[in-house]
């Protein structure tokens, strides 16, 4: 191999990490910048400036060791910075109105490592807190599901677009608006309080379930599925499950997810016709995912409190396995 063959094969290696390493941990990323910004949108670009910063180093220094832990060092980084020149402007803005406070600058300094800690805050409330907040009800459905598989299934803008067969500018302005939305109405980036919980997580149901039917029964193109989006759901209703172990639906979206799921394989035929339920090779399921599909209804229903929608669905589904 040449030596501009083997740049050009290191490059391309470089670049799959990044684009492997950013698919798992772009969800932690956010959510961890977004606690300390109070801002998604903000987050989300600094996450995005660590993701370029990768690109344009990785091929020329190398893969490092800890890909993830060298993408959230330099968005922390990229946190700290931004912090303390919000703090900077603070401080000369107060200095323009003279209002003669004592102490401003060690407690801008007690902010500063406030901030710095607060990165390192428990993945899992991040991203709990990322979860509700993309999928708030305040947003509309579109925009909702659009920031979620943006900020929490890591999909880039176009990725989006080609899933839902949109026009690429009607996904990125779908995520524009709903990063709008949640600045202009003052959105909190934080747990919704017991009362709103179940409201809340009905939203987060609902978007989730939305991404796996659009992917199981496509409302449009030429392709009537695309197993990428159900995988896509799947990955987060297991997130999900991670998050809040003792709700009983999200147990029961996941078994109703992975039953439905474990019989794409035999839903089309050799030409690419629809295969009927009677009519399939029931050889072909994905039996995985039938077991696993069984394991998350039982968990589902061994749950205090009332049996939900998704769980008596999947119960249903169980009886064809």
């Amino acid at each position: 191999m040449t030596e501009s063959g083997a740049a050009t094969s290191e490059t391309e290696a470089a670049h799959r990490a990044v684009e492997a390493v950013w698919h798992i941990e772009s969800a932690r990323l956010v959510a961890g910048l977004a606690r300390v910004t109070r801002d998604v949108g903000l987050a989300e670009e600094m996450a995005q400036d660590a993701l370029v910063a990768a690109l344009e180093q990785w091929p020329v220094s190398g893969i490092p060791p800890n890909p993830a832990g060298w993408l959230m060092t330099t968005a922390k980084r990229r946190a700290i910075d931004a912090h303390r020149r919000d703090e900077t402007f603070a401080r000369k803005a107060a200095l323009l109105g003279a209002d003669g406070q004592p102490g401003r600058g060690q407690g801008a300094a007690a902010d500063s490592d406030e901030a710095i800690d607060a990165i390192d805050d428990r993945i899992g409330d991040d991203l709990l807190r990322l979860v509700f907040t993309s999928c708030h009800p305040a947003l509309s459905l579109e925009s909702r599901v659009a920031l979620t598989l943006r900020c929490l299934a890591g999909l880039s803008t176009a990725e989006i677009a080609r899933a839902f067969l949109v026009p690429e500018a009607t996904a990125a302005q779908r995520i524009v608006r709903a990063k709008r939305t949640l600045t202009e109405q003052g959105i909190a980036f934080e747990l919704p309080s017991p009362e709103q919980l179940s409201q809340r997580l009905s939203s987060v149901l609902e978007v989730v379930y939305l991404v796996f039917n659009e992917g199981y029964a496509a409302t449009a193109g030429e392709h009537w599925m695309r197993p990428e989006l159900c995988a896509e759901a799947m990955r987060l209703g297991r997130l999900l499950v991670g998050l809040v172990p003792d709700e009983p639906e999200v147990h029961g979206l996941l078994a109703l997810m992975e039953l439905q799921a474990s019989r794409l394989p035999a839903r089309v035929g050799p030409r690419g016709e629809a295969v009927l339920l009677p009519d399939q090779d029931r050889r072909r399921w994905d039996r995985l995912l039938v077991r696993r599909g069984l394991e998350s209804l039982a968990r589902a229903e061994s749950l205090p409190g009332a049996i939900g929608p998704y769980t008596v669905q999947a119960g249903i589904a169980a009886c064809t396995v």
